[in-house]
């Protein structure tokens, strides 16, 4: 992505764009037509998706969280792998072991389900935090060490783990250092009236139901998203937006530098990582715009899933009644848009 770019390329990434853009419209419209509500959960999975990063959705039982991630799983041409994660799970039940074979004498590898194009680890939260780590180096280094061997995961590669709130029985924290290799964090919400009667209704056969047409499970194949990579990490981000952008995140350590009275609030700000992931999930919600620049509200949209699990607020925020959602929104709302 360079720093300058004149209109007439502009315009040239833009139709580029457009050449790429229409399998994921349509694994997008899918998703739609197969989860109800939840916008910011589909729109989220398909910018992690471009921005090669991971995603955490965390949510009460029931809010389709798996069924989401199935759906992209079905409309995406590539190999899928679902963890239970459970208090008893080991590290070798995720990236694999060696296996001894008495016919020949040696060690061979077991690759274990990790090693797939999008990996779901449901409810991550129920397993010890070795396990945890297992996975999230995985998801950093995108590649796994077995015995002596390292072997790489397969391009694309894209974690979707799923988490119950941690006041629930059973749960473990996740450390903010892994919780920081997750590019989102999406928070579900319980589904309306209008929405929960048209749940309803589908599940009685009363309501539209998405199409059976097998041609809407081959939307995408793997070297599609890699292309559509590749354009999005070249979608125009104005220096003015940059400069937003770092703004946004240094606020989240030095409230006060920004005029913001809120240093007591925040005990630890987001890291360099953030700022990242913020300019990249930006420019992913311009492709799926199709758009070839960036806009001030790709970031403002973005903002509160790259930061939230990134931020931790201080006990006296929690006396005040303060969330990180309620922090955020005072943050966003004073500083200035470019």
């Amino acid at each position: 992505m360079s720093s300058t770019m004149t209109s007439a390329e502009i315009e040239q990434l833009s139709t580029e764009i457009q050449l790429v853009a229409p399998a994921f419209t349509r694994l997008r419209s899918h998703l739609g037509s197969v989860i109800v509500g939840q916008k910011d959960m589909l729109d989220g999975l398909l910018v992690a998706l471009l921005a090669d990063g991971h995603v955490l959705l965390e949510g009460l039982p029931g809010l389709a969280k798996t069924t989401a991630v199935s759906t992209l799983a079905d409309g995406f041409a590539a190999s899928f792998q679902r963890i239970q994660f459970t208090p008893d799970l080991l590290p070798a039940d995720v990236v694999g072991t060696l296996v001894y074979e008495p016919a020949e004498k040696n060690f061979t590898v077991r690759k274990g389900p990790v090693f797939a194009h999008l990996v779901l680890a449901d409810e991550i939260n129920r397993a010890p935090a070795k396990v945890q780590s297992a996975l999230l180096e995985a998801m950093q280094e995108r590649q796994v060490t077995i015995g002596t061997e390292t072997h790489p995961l397969p391009k694309p590669f894209l974690v979707m783990a799923t988490q119950n709130p941690i006041e629930q029985e059973g749960t473990y924290p996740l450390p903010e250092a892994q919780t920081d290799r997750f590019l989102l964090k999406i928070l579900l919400e319980p589904p309306s009236i209008e929405e929960e009667r048209e749940i309803l209704d589908r599940s009685m056969g009363a309501g539209p139901s998405p199409s059976g047409d097998p041609v809407g499970r081959a939307m995408l194949q793997p070297e599609e998203v890699l292309a559509a990579r590749a354009v999005t990490r070249r979608i125009y981000c104005d220096p003015r937006l940059r400069d937003y952008a770092v703004t946004i995140v240094q606020a989240t350590r030095n409230p006060s530098q920004f005029g913001l009275a809120m240093d007591a609030l925040i005990e630890v700000g987001a890291s360099p990582r953030a700022t990242l992931g913020l300019v990249a999930a930006a420019q992913a919600m311009a492709f799926l715009e199709g758009r070839g620049y960036c806009v001030p509200q790709d970031f403002k949209s973005v903002a509160p899933a790259i930061l939230r699990h990134r931020i931790r607020p201080s006990f006296e925020a929690e006396a005040e009644g303060l969330d990180v959602e309620a922090i955020l929104e005072r943050l966003l709302g004073h500083l200035p848009v470019p």
